[in-house]
């Protein structure tokens, strides 16, 4: 940057607090680093000062040690989903060449997370919103295939009974509980990456009725679940054939439900 670093450090953290971000130097230093000059600082600054989410404005998010491209609009890959990424990538060791599905992919952050950290891994993904599947391909480029579609209908056909690892954050959000979400989520994220439907499930089910016929013998399915909603995931995958249990992170604060096909 060709501009007054300590001056517009503090100008800019100053500007953050009033805002009300609670890691304003954090952030200050982020949107420093992002910016050429002042101008370019400036514009940044007033975005997130509106309240629209820091990834968006810098243009990427940190997840599982990696920058992932995420878009205006595309929703921002969490840190509690590190857990799964953690285990599907331990999964996915297991075999020579994985074949790996992100299913309501995002940004793609699943599967580069896995696909980072097993090279061998072969991707696939797929999201039904343009927005989010335009940034999972720039995050997941060529031999990664990514695919616009309603959960499994855009997929080709020969993968069918091949998948080794299915990550799949679905929208969990119960819509009732929507309005009272973070406004950088509940504003700037698109609501079908959030809303579940009245229990937050509505998705899950859809991909529960599916899931076996996609999975190769002795393969996994990995969602996220609130602690109260992994039950009733647990019984809709139990329903379709598959052992599944919960697991709990204490380091992330957070569950999920993994699933197997029986060999």
């Amino acid at each position: 940057m060709d501009f007054d670093g300590t001056v517009d450090f503090d100008r800019t953290v100053l500007a953050l607090r009033a805002a009300g971000c609670v890691f304003a130097e954090d952030e200050a230093r982020l949107l420093l680093d992002a910016a050429p000059d002042a101008d370019t600082l400036d514009a940044l600054l007033a975005r997130r000062v509106s309240g629209v989410p820091l990834e968006h404005v810098l243009g990427w998010a940190e997840f599982a040690g990696i920058r992932v491209l995420v878009d205006d609009g595309v929703f921002v890959p969490r840190r509690r989903t590190e857990f799964l990424a953690a285990r599907a990538v331990t999964l996915a060791r297991e075999h020579a060449h994985p074949v790996v599905l992100d299913l309501c992919c995002g940004s793609g952050a699943l599967a580069l997370a896995i696909g980072s950290a097993v090279p061998t891994a072969r991707l696939y993904a797929a999201d039904i919103d343009p927005a989010a599947v335009a940034t999972a391909r720039r995050n997941l480029p060529a031999p990664a295939l990514v695919v616009c579609g309603d959960l499994f209908e855009p997929l080709p056909d020969d993968l069918r009974g091949r998948v080794d690892v299915l990550v799949c954050n679905t929208p969990y959000v119960p819509t009732l509980a929507i309005g009272s979400m973070p406004p950088e989520a509940r504003l700037f994220e698109a609501r079908l990456a959030l809303d579940g439907g009245g229990d937050g499930l509505d998705v899950q089910r859809l991909v529960a009725a599916q899931v076996r016929e996609w999975l190769a013998p002795g393969g996994h399915v990995l969602v996220e679940a609130s602690e109260d909603q992994a039950p009733e995931s647990v019984r809709l995958f139990e329903s379709a054939g598959l052992m599944s249990r919960v697991e709990y992170s204490d380091e992330y604060d957070t569950s999920i439900v993994l699933s197997t096909r029986p060999r």
